[in-house]
């Protein structure tokens, strides 16, 4: 059984299940003056226009499959997330960075200000959403700069901060975030149109919720500073921002009794269990027994690493026993806290430590052939080139051949660099989607076994 013929065809139908087109196709119609989405009916015939934002890793494509449904009332729009600057037929495409935002990040963020302040109680404003949308939109608030926000979310992103702490923190040091672009919008209606990447899909945490109301508040990015050592050493402008606002000094991001949130409808039309359940149906057309896990799984790279190869201990034993291939699934977005010097993401992590784990038990799977995979949906691995790496029973192998130490690498958070030397980087290039991460476990009988009799 070639498990990693399996596993990369899982992959691509994961992938594929969740791309901009393909959603947009199958949740998006347009029936003379009716927009219907998701089954519901928006009818057009009385809006005067239509201005367009679409941000995040699959701003672009989002947009592109939109707009020859609403093309006829278009007044304006932005999109982010292009290789070159560019006006053309009503709209400024930007380029935008990530994870760490940009001087285009900065423009494109008041671009999308000045739509929403234009926009009239008879106008529409469409908000096409995706991961990556908090750094390609950014407006800092006043007082800050462009770089006390780097500074910021770098801090942030080394101290191991999970997506909702970061956005926490990040909506209330913005213009935009945090309900703050539908407020600009109002008395306009405003429709979000989501791909979603984050856990359990919190629509106020997607792109940090700029058209969505916001329970977090700032004592509670504060908090998140002071639990994660930051409140030092973060910019003073930030900190001075967060006690203005805690003082009630400065205005709370926009909450859920605000009654601007009457004129907002959102519509996640793409998710990380979309793309699992593709992958799974890929998997059991090769005869594996196969299970979702779960699809919002958190915490520290290397920890939920153990957990898992204990379940690949137990599975092992029924693979033995009753000559069969099983694979279980699992989807979200894990940590690292970065105390060394070297290159990786959370997904070359993770594989390096459950290589690590794997080798503890390497006894007790005798007989079984095994493949984990753990890849980014976005094929972006945190600031590496690849999307995240495979690991089999022969990396152990290759790494003692080339005279490695998997325990150093992994110290030094350099797991990029080991899988560059013995093989298992995967590079799909950037999707053009995004929807969190993927992890793929599977074990398998050896041929021999496979064999048995029973």
């Amino acid at each position: 059984m070639d498990l990693k013929t399996i596993a990369r065809q899982a992959a691509r139908a994961a992938l594929d299940s969740v791309q901009p087109e393909r959603l947009v196709a199958e949740n998006i119609v347009r029936e003379g003056s009716r927009l219907i989405i998701n089954g519901e009916i928006f009818e057009l015939g009385a809006t005067s226009t239509i201005r367009l934002i679409s941000c995040g890793k699959a701003g672009f494509p989002l947009a592109a499959s939109l707009l020859p449904l609403i093309e006829d009332k278009l007044a304006a729009g932005v999109v982010t997330g292009v290789k070159e600057y560019e006006e053309k037929n009503r709209i400024v495409y930007f380029p935008a960075a990530h994870p760490l935002p940009d001087s285009w990040s900065v423009r494109a963020g008041q671009k999308a200000l000045e739509l929403a302040l234009v926009t009239s109680h008879r106008d529409l404003l469409l908000l096409l959403i995706s991961g990556g949308g908090s750094a390609h939109l950014c407006l800092p608030a006043d007082g800050l700069s462009l770089e006390d926000k780097r500074t910021v979310t770098q801090l942030l992103l080394k101290a191991g901060a999970d997506i909702h702490q970061l956005n926490t923190v990040r909506k209330h040091i913005s213009k935009i975030k945090g309900g703050r672009l539908l407020e600009a919008a109002w008395p306009g209606k405003v429709i979000n149109i989501i791909i979603s990447d984050v856990i359990d899909n919190k629509i106020s945490d997607i792109a940090s919720g700029p058209a969505w109301y916001d329970p977090s508040t700032y004592a509670e990015a504060l908090e998140v500073l002071d639990i994660t050592g930051l409140l030092p050493i973060v910019p003073v402008s930030v900190k001075n921002a967060l006690e203005e606002g805690m003082a009630g000094w400065r205005e709370e991001t926009i909450k859920e009794d605000n009654r601007i949130l009457e004129n907002s409808r959102a519509f996640i039309i793409g998710d990380n269990l979309k793309a699992l359940y593709a992958a799974k149906a890929e998997v059991r057309a090769s005869g594996l027994q196969t299970v979702i896990l779960t699809s919002s799984e958190t915490g520290e790279a290397r920890q939920v690493a153990s957990s898992y190869i204990q379940k690949i201990r137990e599975l092992s034993r029924k693979v033995k026993e009753k000559g069969r291939a099983f694979c279980f699934l699992t989807g979200g977005e894990l940590t690292v806290t970065v105390k060394g010097s070297g290159r990786g993401g959370r997904n070359t992590e993770f594989a390096l430590a459950c290589l690590l784990e794997m080798e503890k038990i390497r006894d007790e799977l005798a007989g079984c052939d095994w493949l984990i995979v753990s890849l980014a949906s976005d094929g972006r691995d945190g600031p590496t080139d690849s999307a995240g790496a495979w690991i089999t029973g022969e990396s152990s192998q290759l790494a003692a051949k080339a005279g490695l130490n998997p325990q150093k690498f992994l110290d030094n958070n350099d797991s990029y660099g080991f899988f560059e030397k013995i093989g298992g980087l995967i590079f799909t290039g950037q999707t053009g989607t995004n929807v969190m991460d993927l992890r793929f476990f599977f074990i398998a009988p050896t041929e021999k076994q496979a064999g048995d009799p029973g």
